[in-house]
Order: C-alpha cells, then structure tokens, then sequence
C-alpha cells in the first residue's frame, strides 16, 4: 500500500456517504485512524506482527471496550481495501485477537430515585419565578420523562426534531445510530400534554424540540450536566447519567415481563445479542419467579426451631 493516509481519507468519506454514520462516528473514526496512520508512519500497514503490535499496544493503553471498538473501525477499514481490491490479502484473516471483552452490567436507577428525580424537576416548573425559567424547567421535565418512558439515547433526544413528533397518535420516529429509524409510543397521557404545552408555548418555530437559551440545539453534554444537576438536587446519592435512564427502561420492562424482543426494537439494537446483558442483572425478578414458582415453597410443613 502506497500511501495509509489517502486510503483512509477515501474509506471516512464511504462511511459518511454510503454508511450514513452519524458526525460523532465519524469523528471517532478520524480519531481511530489518525492515531493508527501516526503508529504505521515507519511501518508496514499490510504486515500481520506490526498490525498485531498495534493491537496488543491498544489493550495495554486502553480499557477492552475502547480497544476493541479501535480496533474495530480498522479491521472494517481492511475489509473495504479487501473488497475494492486496494490489497490483495487482507492481513486480520490471519490475525487472532486473543483479548476477550469483559461482560460489564449495565448501571440502572433505582425507581425510588427515578421518582425523587421526576418531582423534583415538577417542583422547579412550579417554583419558577420567571417565564425563562418556567421554559428551562419545563424543557427539562419533558426531557428526563421521555429519557425514561422512552428509552432513547442522549444522541438521539438531543437531535429529536419537532417533524418527529406526531401527538396526535402519540408517537416519535426515532433516527438511531447508523441512520436506523425507529418508531416508539408516547404511553402517558401527562407527557404528551407537557410535550404539547411546551412546544406551543416556548418553542413553536424550532427545528429542534429541545434548545438551549441560544435557539441553538440542546448539545448532548449539557444534558447529560443537567441531568447529573437534577439528581443530586433530588438528593440522589449516586452519580446519574442519561444512559443510566435507558438501561433502566430496558430492565423495568424485563421485570414486567416484556419479550426480549420488544425490548430489542424499542431500544434500535441491530442484534438481540446486545439486548440480552439484560437478562443478567434482574435479581428481584430471579428472586420473585423462585419464590412464586419453585415447589419446595408449596410443602406444608416446617421445623420448629425452638431447641
């Protein structure tokens, strides 16, 4: 391979173009690949042991979750050079990558705190002595209802559009990662209302529903800064992320008893694989089916343990 770095720049626009990743993909990838192109600059980026040497470096620089995602974006890299030709032989087909992915359970919000997080954010509507105020509080009570009732992404609830919306039938087409497009309801008549009520009043004319005092799109960070601000207001003793509300959707509706599968679409994963680390961290339920359904619990006679 001639030139690692004009390679690359050709793959980047593939991927904007053809593979509809979003900005913040892309700009990890640029991330990905310039560290990669500085490592090979005075090696050989089709070599089996430098790619390797490459690979063992990363999980000893980083946590296996970003080492394999790195990792990832360059073995996709070497696929689309095998594909169009640019190399012959692809070197990951000789490549095994010996480091295994630790399985990390996702972090929930206990209901109580989700609850103590919701009135307090109703409390700051009510206490709001100006109308900017009373717009800012409200835009962030809609917002922390529909991070739990929907399950969605800070991506995805930062650049939700008011075209979207559809509150007549009460529902949000959702545009997930890859440009993957979604449709989930609105299942509480209270928040279709505040979302009506905060739309109407404050934010008629925007493109996007949730904005900054700028009129500029609510960024991602300040969400997930008002959310953390939030919970410790509500006297959460835990640090809360806006992820945290997604996994706790996803595991308040196992609990319920909802297919695996339903969780799957309502939450835009491609594979089920990635919806089933919910199955490993309901323990109340564990708990409630072993007590509720073993037969040891239906024997009808005990031990007196007065001796």
């Amino acid at each position: 391979m001639d030139n690692l770095n004009y390679e690359v720049k050709k793959y980047l626009l593939v991927c904007k173009d053809t593979k509809g990743l979003s900005p913040l993909s892309i700009k990890a990838y640029k991330t990905d690949f310039k560290q990669y192109c500085t490592y090979m600059n005075l090696r050989n980026p089709i070599c089996k042991e430098d790619i390797s040497t490459y690979i063992n470096l990363l999980y000893k620089q980083y946590k296996p979750k970003s080492a394999n995602r790195k990792i990832a974006c360059i073995k996709s890299f070497y696929k689309y050079m095998e594909t169009e030709n640019i190399i012959k032989d692809n070197p990951f087909h000789k490549i095994r990558i010996k480091h295994k992915m630790p399985i990390l359970l996702p972090k929930t919000i206990p209901l109580n705190y989700v609850k103590n997080i919701l009135e307090y954010s109703y409390e700051t509507i009510e206490n709001s002595k100006t109308s900017l105020k009373k717009e800012e509080s409200l835009r962030n009570s809609v917002l922390l209802e529909l991070l739990f009732s929907t399950g969605m992404r800070v991506s995805e609830i930062s650049n939700l559009k008011c075209e979207n919306l559809d509150l007549k039938n009460r529902t949000i087409r959702i545009v997930g990662k890859g440009a993957k497009e979604r449709i989930i309801c609105i299942a509480n008549n209270q928040i279709t209302s505040m979302i009506e009520k905060y739309i109407d009043t404050y934010n008629p004319d925007s493109e996007y529903i949730f904005k900054n005092r700028l009129g500029n799109r609510l960024s991602e960070q300040s969400i997930r800064n008002m959310v953390n601000t939030y919970a410790k207001a509500a006297g959460v003793p835990k640090h809360i992320t806006p992820h945290m509300f997604r996994h706790t959707f996803a595991t308040a509706l196992l609990e319920e008893d909802v297919d695996l599968r339903y969780i799957q679409q309502l939450l835009g994963h491609s594979s089920i694989v990635t919806t089933q680390i919910y199955t490993h961290i309901s323990t109340s339920k564990i708990r409630h089916i072993l007590e509720d359904k073993h037969p040891r619990n239906g024997f009808d006679f005990t031990l007196n343990l007065n001796f």
